[in-house]
């Protein structure tokens, strides 16, 4: 599979229409742990990137400059926590493919390696810890995994989502160790954490991307 500059834009135009359209529902859950504003946060900080997609970034044919750019415009519109995470993740995922202008199963793998890891190094969360990391890191694990088995990306990174979503639902029984949710202790028990589910929709959007590419190149 070889996915283009463009189809990266085009990726990421889709994660902005997911996140206007689910902005109702991350705020719903996020307030029963936090300011219950996490929606709106995903909201304005895609939309800044969706600007960008569409003046500096409209032409642009490196890949890494791309998720980059991504990253630190989220970073600039996004005053909260969240901010720093996706940025670090977006930053180092377009450095692990920084002047390619085609991306091949290798290097999509990459991608989102660097990505989880930046998020984690960021974060400095762990599974279990009720945030963003109980999506990811079984996403990445998944997805090395996988990969390293059938060197087929697509396989491999649907099997990672499927990981990553069984990590987010498990957030609603979890207890909050970071952050101002941590507050509640028990009372915590019984909400799916936001930036886990946020963390999940980007993922799950591409996956509906590959499989939209899959089908105009079969």
């Amino acid at each position: 599979m070889n996915i283009r500059a463009n189809g990266i834009i085009e990726f990421f135009k889709q994660v902005v229409e997911v996140m206007e359209k689910e902005k109702a529902y991350l705020c719903e859950l996020d307030r029963k742990l936090g300011d219950g504003d996490h929606g709106v946060t995903m909201s304005i900080g895609w939309q800044a990137i969706n600007e960008q997609l569409n003046n500096q970034l409209a032409n642009e044919t490196d890949c890494g400059k791309i998720s980059s750019t991504v990253g630190m415009t989220f970073l600039n519109a996004v005053g909260s926590s969240v901010g720093p995470l996706y940025a670090t993740g977006f930053i180092r995922g377009g450095n692990a493919i920084k002047g390619k202008s085609e991306l091949n199963d290798v290097d999509l793998t990459e991608f989102w390696t660097a990505f989880v890891n930046g998020v984690k190094e960021r974060g400095k969360a762990e599974v279990g810890d009720k945030t963003i990391m109980d999506t990811l890191i079984p996403f990445g694990d998944e997805l090395e995994r996988k990969f390293a088995t059938s060197q087929d990306f697509e396989s491999a990174f649907e099997d990672a989502v499927l990981a990553g979503e069984k990590g987010m639902k498990s957030t609603t029984d979890l207890i909050s160790k970071i952050g101002r949710s941590s507050r509640l202790g028990e009372r915590s028990i019984g909400a799916q954490d936001p930036g886990a589910t946020s963390a999940y929709l980007i993922l799950s959007t591409f996956l509906e991307f590959l499989k939209q590419f899959k089908e105009k190149t079969v």
